[in-house]
């Protein structure tokens, strides 16, 4: 199973890879909106786990262009935020 994982802070992707890794997991680990982008357009995902506050596109933006192309996988938002409105709005995102 190939995993998309797209968080600036390296530490937490880092944490998440070993995770997934453990696991059996092939991880596209990525700190940068640009090279996720690279990735879902070149490499056949099967989930991805987007940090939210990413500077560029982010990953509210990265998940409206994965539905944009038509892709279905399951995508886990990974997040500080709280507030009912972000969750709302994480849940809705869909393709035009």
């Amino acid at each position: 199973m190939n995993v998309l994982v797209l968080d600036d802070e390296k530490e937490i992707a880092d944490l998440v890879e070993v995770y997934l890794q453990n696991e059996n997991y092939n991880v596209y680990k990525f700190y940068t909106s640009e090279e996720a982008i690279n990735c879902i357009n070149t490499v056949s995902l099967d989930m991805a786990i987007l940090d939210i506050m990413i500077q560029g596109k982010n990953g509210f933006e990265i998940c409206k262009y994965i539905r944009d192309k038509g892709l279905k996988f399951p995508i886990i938002m990974l997040t500080a935020k709280i507030e009912d409105y972000d969750k709302i709005k994480g849940l809705t995102i869909r393709s035009r």
